[in-house]
């Protein structure tokens, strides 16, 4: 069965784990639009992603 070699220290321990930090989404304004969205995603506003319509919104069909 494995053992470890010695004992690892507990600064050895948390700096290891001092990098396990949660980061906030990255938000880009919506270049047709201008609202805020996250960014790689369809705009939930427009319907837009790289400069072209991906999705159709309720309220679209509504008028329609």
């Amino acid at each position: 069965m494995a053992l470890p070699k010695g004992k690892v220290s507990k600064a050895r321990t948390r700096s290891r784990r001092a990098n396990w930090k949660l980061q906030a989404p990255s938000i880009v304004a919506c270049p047709h639009c201008k609202k805020m969205r996250l960014a790689h995603r369809v705009c939930k506003f427009c319907g837009y992603y790289d400069g072209r319509k991906v999705i159709k919104l309720d309220d679209e069909k509504k008028s329609s």
